[in-house]
């Protein structure tokens, strides 16, 4: 095939009319007739063009001459893709003021504005640079395609009569907006634009690498901005090659239709003179030709959906991603308007909320769109929050909070779960989201494991309960596909499930910092509908997509317990503080919603703070999210993750105040504590024997030998000078807990060093690098000795610049040994665990999760065992064999593990990216080794964990006797009431919330002395059901549970 020479005169062949396209599976591409023939000057064209001797072509040459054809580096001149803008004309006027804060519209545009230019560099990071921009269309570019084209490297927004409407991001190949798609001459050709650039990139602004921390002195420069002619034929005629090349490419050499992709491609190249438009149709016809041959019906579907995963904060505070999702979603908006078949979906209630705070005029047409189907709220939580470390009430409270917000705003619960991003998915999670009227669950994460490739990609996920979940892993293993053939052709070959299922979901879109899909995506997307040699490709929707799966359920496979990934397992552990924050919030809600609860029911004159609360779980639950709570943000994260966590102390123990003062206000001391005034608060629901502490001075006393022994009657320790313990045995039976000839409370330090995600990873070989910590600082000395409790305290050196301070106590009858440890740390990569060698033989050892418990092995005897070299467990992990065992309780750790029979507790780590500070200062946390008879069960482990994560409340109060008290009981010890709050929509009802929690089939009675006159079932959203009504009988209410189940049960209280 030969090209006419360059220069001769061509046919003037017609675009086709408007309105003229092939439709297919939902998406809309502009094609010659459905006849396949071309106008005859375009066929004869064609005939022209091979008319020319055949030339013998190499592969290689002909594949490199269509991509330089393409793209052009070397030949500008003749390439296609310099020929996509037409004319240019600069700007009228271009001004700017820039602002450390985030301002308003309203606000910036009353700002003085000085000149700029391009070539002007701002910031520094995360500034705000404000730009006015006055222009004027040339009158000879009526009929035109005219775009504002700007390219800098900060994030931008065009604001055009006072509304947002396009986002402008070099790195998510945003940088033009449309002024017009077809200029008027009755138009305004004359306007005024606003562009709000922020002082970061999509990835924030790392200094050298993209989890480095950021840059603070970065400058941002605008490198374009001006008016272009944007020729769309150029651009339609770029996707055509590049689908076709990445055919030739990416299907391969033994595959027929590679080569006749790449010879259409060649002949594509000879017809087209960039220089002369009229060329343009012969050649979008051979390409359109292409694309008409179909599949077969047995062709795999893949569907497709738009998606723009942001990061509620990451390499970026909160604020900035407020303005991200402004950014996308208006993205998004405009492709709407353009592409009638698009559709996008869209998680997390908490960025919702945001854009219906700040941008409601954008809100406003989200949710039109929304009534439309096509722009689609998922996930049905808060956030996307950990999979892993959020207590069991938190994640109900991420689905409630974000179900209610959605049925309220959009008219509709979500079905699916949306969590492609999260690093481990608990084995309590399909419970949860069965509960919260959830079938589906989708995310990609897993495809990120280092050791083990997960064996399937549609599969039902089955719980600890046995719930069960249809679940699909997009075998593109990306939630931010950019719509390519290659990306295709991946998503239909590794499909794990091939045979069985015959669909998959692919999600495009720029993502983790926002943009969202292009046209470019959505144009590539609609080439490949239903082209021969590719899977076919549609437009869809979560709710029909996983439609289509339980059509083939029957085929599907189940995989049982938690979804590990194997890798991240640094998150753990990572920014201590945060961790600490989380759990002791997690308490203080539970405690001010279990004491406000009790003082509705017995004073009318109680308000139940319900809006506080919500707003104080709100911000809980922001910071459960999967890059704030796991610790791999920036500083600006931990600091306002920080703040909230210090909001929700100071409102929350003001609320507990408030329900104490309604509840017993006549007791409460207003003056000089006595030595009998103290009111007790329990928020357990089981009896507790403790010692409380008072204040008063400690006294140090020297140890003659260096070590000491410490019983209590239940148990009794020997210590060294450095605080390790050599022995701990049960009183009564004198079962040895510590290993023959080794010492267990044993601090160890490890060079941490991963292979790039710093705050992220801790590998596997970090464990030869084992040394233990043995340079005594302080050597024991006693701190208090008498009838109730005795402690020990000894200081630690780490290395020259960290010290552990750790006092050892033992309580009256208290069945476990207590371990109140500060460390000043300060180290670079470093990590710091706790280790106990134990005289117990076991498989598994136990570990709690949300509402319940699983095991995993002690052995590495897989890939599978060996990957959990570093797991997450809750308040508890328990290593027993038959009649024996040791559990090791903590009140703020979540990094763990159990090789053979030495169990350890992770407690710091010193990572440099994406926060140089991570984790360096002052820390303190507690732990506790408890021995026990029997099973862990049997011993109260659970409830022991409890009871040192909600300590007793005291009160100073009046020395008159006060009668105890109790709102409710639960008589079996495997059945634990887990939260009492108001219910959401009646004032007049409580909610209780009880869960199984040894896995054990029980019938128990729930008593309690509220004035209850009704009581409901009801699932995790609160919604009762009307044929599920409890009768009360006189020992109160009779609940029967299976294996971890989790139960709701509304309560109407007597008015």
């Amino acid at each position: 095939m030969q090209a006419p020479p360059r220069g001769r005169s061509r046919p003037t062949v017609p675009l086709p009319p408007h309105g003229t396209c092939a439709v297919a599976h939902g998406f809309r591409l502009p094609l010659w007739p459905d006849s396949g023939a071309a106008p005859p000057s375009v066929s004869a064209l064609l005939r022209g063009a091979m008319a020319g001797p055949q030339v013998l072509k190499h592969r290689r040459t002909t594949l490199e001459r269509a991509e330089k054809f393409l793209s052009g580096p070397g030949f500008p001149d003749c390439s296609l893709r310099g020929r996509l803008f037409g004319g240019t004309c600069p700007l009228v006027s271009l001004s700017c003021f820039q602002t450390p804060q985030r301002i308003p519209y309203d606000e910036a545009v009353r700002q003085e504005f000085r000149p700029a230019k391009v070539g002007d560099s701002f910031g520094p990071t995360w500034w705000t640079c404000w730009f006015k921009v006055e222009l004027s269309i040339p009158r000879e570019w009526v009929g035109k395609e005219v775009h504002l084209l700007w390219e800098s490297d900060g994030e931008g927004m065009v604001w055009r009569d006072a509304q947002p409407v396009q986002g402008l991001t070099k790195e998510g190949e945003k940088t033009s907006y449309i002024l017009t798609d077809n200029l008027k001459e009755a138009e305004p050709h004359s306007l005024t634009v606003y562009v709000e650039v922020a002082c970061n990139g999509l990835f924030g602004a790392g200094k050298g690498s993209l989890i480095a921390p950021p840059d603070p002195d970065k400058k941002f420069t605008l490198h374009k901005a001006e008016l272009v002619v944007f020729n769309r034929d150029v651009h339609e005629l770029l996707v055509d090659f590049e689908i076709l090349v990445d055919m030739a490419k990416f299907l391969g050499e033994e595959n027929q239709r590679s080569f006749q992709m790449l010879y259409v491609a060649n002949q594509m190249v000879n017809l087209l003179d960039v220089t002369d438009s009229s060329t343009f149709p012969a050649v979008r016809h051979r390409a359109s030709s292409i694309f008409r041959q179909k599949n077969g019906e047995s062709q795999h579907t893949i569907h497709a959906m738009g998606h723009c995963h942001i990061d509620s904060a990451w390499l970026w505070p909160y604020e900035e991603s407020i303005r991200k999702c402004a950014r996308s979603w208006v993205t998004v908006v405009r492709l709407m308007e353009k592409n009638p078949e698009f559709t996008f979906v869209c998680s997390q209630a908490q960025q919702f909320e945001w854009v219906r705070n700040w941008y409601p005029g954008l809100y406003a047409q989200i949710q039109d769109y929304a009534k439309e189907g096509r722009f689609i709220p998922v996930g049905g939580t808060w956030v996307e929050m950990d999979g892993n470390l959020p207590s069991g009430e938190s994640m109900v409270r991420q689905f409630l909070q974000g179900q209610r917000f959605f049925q309220q705003q959009f008219g509709k619960l979500c079905l699916e779960f949306w969590l492609p991003d999260t690093f481990g998915y608990s084995a309590q999670l399909p419970q949860l989201m069965r509960g919260c009227g959830i079938r589906w669950f989708l995310t990609q994460k897993l495809s990120w494991s280092l050791v083990n490739t997960f064996p399937h990609s549609t599969f039902f996920w089955e719980g600890i309960d046995g719930s069960q979940v249809l679940t699909h892993f997009p075998p593109g293993n990306s939630y931010d596909l950019k719509g390519r053939v290659e990306e295709m052709l991946k998503t239909m070959n590794n499909n794990k499930d091939k045979g069985r299922v015959n669909h998959s979901a692919a999600l495009f879109g720029f993502g983790d910092g926002g943009g969202g899909p292009t046209q470019k995506m959505l144009d590539r997307l609609k080439r490949m509908s239903d082209t021969d040699g590719l899977p076919r490709v549609q437009m869809s929707t979560p709710d029909h997509f996983f439609s289509m799966l339980e059509k083939e359920k029957t085929q599907l496979f189940t995989w049982t317990g938690e979804l590990f990934l194997e890798l991240h397992n640094g998150t753990y552990t990572t920014q201590a503080q945060i961790k600490k924050g989380n759990r002791e919030c997690e308490r203080i809600l539970h405690d001010a919603e279990v004491l406000s609860s009790f003082a509705l029911t017995q004073k009318n004159t109680f308000q139940y703070p319900s809006i506080k609360l919500q707003h104080l779980w709100r911000l809980l639950l922001l910071n459960q999210f999967h890059d704030v709570l796991p610790g791999s943000c920036i500083q600006l994260v931990v600091e306002d993750a920080m703040k909230y966590y210090a909001e929700i102390r100071s409102m929350g123990g003001l609320l507990i105040k408030d329900a104490v003062r309604s509840l017993f206000g006549e007791l409460l001391l207003t003056g000089p504590e006595t030595e009998e005034s103290l009111l007790v608060l329990n928020t357990l629901p089981w009896e507790r024997t403790e010692v409380i502490s008072r204040t008063g001075a400690k006294t140090l006393g020297a140890i003659a030998d260096g070590s000491v022994t410490m019983e209590n009657g239940v148990i009794a320790a020997h210590l060294d000078s450095m605080g390790r313990v050599m022995s701990l045995y049960l009183v009564h039976s004198g079962r040895e807990s510590v290993q023959d000839g080794h010492c267990a409370n044993q601090f160890v330090i490890f060079d941490d060093v991963p292979l790039y995600w710093d705050a992220w990873d801790v590998m596997d070989y970090h464990l030869e690098t084992r040394k233990p910590v043995t340079t005594l600082l302080k050597p024991l000395a006693i701190v208090l000795t008498g009838s109730l409790r005795g402690s020990v305290k000894f200081s630690l050196q780490i290395s020259e610049r960290s010290v552990i301070t750790q006092e050892v106590i033992l309580d009256a009858m208290c069945p476990y040994l207590r371990f109140l440890t500060q460390v000043d740390w300060n180290e670079a990569h470093r990590f710091l665990k706790v280790e106990f060698p134990l005289r117990v033989r076991s498989m598994n050892a136990t570990y709690e999760i949300q509402f319940g418990h699983l095991q995993r092995p002690t052995h590495w005897n897989t890939s599978w065992d060996w990957a959990r070299f570093e797991v997450w467990t809750h308040k508890w992990m328990d290593l027993s064999e038959h009649g024996f065992g040791v559990a090791l309780l903590n009140d703020c750790k979540y990094g763990a593990s159990v090789h053979k029979n030495v169990m350890s507790l992770s407690l710091l780590r010193a990572p440099k990216s994406p926060d140089a500070t991570a984790d360096i200062g002052p820390h303190e946390f507690t732990y506790a080794m408890m021995p026990h008879k029997g099973s862990f069960h049997e011993a109260g482990v659970i409830h022991y964990a409890y009871n040192l994560n909600f300590p007793l409340h005291t009160v100073p109060a009046v020395s008159a006797q006060c009668p105890a008290w109790s709102a409710f009981s639960v008589h079996s010890p495997a059945v634990v009431l887990e939260t009492v709050k108001q219910a959401e929509d009646r004032l007049d009802g409580l909610v209780v919330r009880l869960y199984e929690s040894h896995g054990s089939t029980v019938v128990t009675w729930l008593q309690t002395s509220l004035p209850v006159k009704e009581a409901i079932n009801c699932d995790l959203l609160e919604r009762p059901d009307p044929s599920s009504h409890l009768p009360l009988e006189e020992h109160g209410l009779k609940l029967s549970f299976t294996p971890f189940q989790v139960r709701s049960v509304l309560l109407i209280l007597r008015q």
